[in-house]
């Protein structure tokens, strides 16, 4: 059974304890790719290390976190798109919108996710979206970029039926992780019709983690307890999940 994480921050300052040993029990259990995304300049490094240190298994993305969006996010952008000449990225992200926190900069995240749209289009990449209290706000965005052709995965999608068939109709798959197994979020309802075509698995270690471990820090290694509850909600096996998940996710990624 080979699984696929396409979002994971392996790289975050909670694993540093541990990183390397989180990383092959993973591998171990039989997650054997780790896509990962970027947030800011100053995480840049550690991703880095993480993709030299398992090559064959984690694969970086390079992108501007809308959380990360402040008042030089230009100069952050100038910083980050340089990344993309000096080696392989898998995708521009994770980039978008989050009006959860703080809706301070709202102007400026649109303004970033248009242009990392763009660099998307330049580079031949998909894009890894961050949506946050902003479906409708990221939606006009895609359309307004259509000529782009953004195409990609909404990163932890947790809306409703009638927003996935929304994502799907504009080119994205839909990024499940730890959400599904929350007894009360929605989520497995509103994808039971959904294609398992248009699904991807997802950890977003070290958040999000599923039951029973929900309160602690995620890990990669946990996503079988996604797959195994995606494999209930379709009523097929969790061998299933994990070869068609993987499959999609070498459509968006490539490998």
């Amino acid at each position: 059974m080979l699984l696929t994480d396409t979002h994971t921050h392996l790289y975050s300052s909670e694993f540093d304890a541990d990183r390397t040993q989180v990383v092959e029990s993973a591998i171990a259990s039989g997650v054997k790719k780790f896509f990962l995304p970027n947030i800011d300049s100053s995480s840049v490094e550690g991703m880095i290390a993480l993709c030299n240190q398992f090559p064959e298994n984690c694969f970086p993305m390079m992108g501007l976190h809308p959380t990360s969006v402040k008042e030089n996010y230009e100069q952050e952008l100038e910083k980050l798109k340089p990344f993309f000449s000096k080696r392989k990225m898998y995708a521009v992200g994770e980039i978008g919108i989050d009006l959860y926190w703080d809706k301070t900069f709202f102007a400026q995240q649109q303004q970033a996710f248009e242009t990392q749209i763009k660099w998307a289009n330049e580079f031949g990449l998909p894009i890894v979206i961050h949506s946050r209290n902003s479906f409708n706000e990221i939606v006009e965005v895609l359309q307004k970029t259509k000529n782009e052709k953004p195409h990609g995965i909404f990163h932890c999608f947790s809306g409703s039926k009638e927003q996935a068939q929304k994502a799907i109709s504009l080119g994205f798959k839909l990024g499940i992780g730890g959400v599904l197994t929350y007894k009360n979020s929605g989520l497995g309802q509103a994808i039971a019709d959904i294609d398992m075509k248009h699904l991807v698995l997802e950890t977003d270690s070290p958040y999000l983690t599923p039951v029973p471990h929900r309160g602690k820090r995620n890990e990669s290694g946990y996503i079988t307890l996604v797959a195994q509850k995606l494999a209930e909600i379709k009523n097929i096996s969790i061998e299933e999940v994990a070869e068609i998940t993987t499959a999609n996710a070498k459509e968006v990624f490539g490998i």
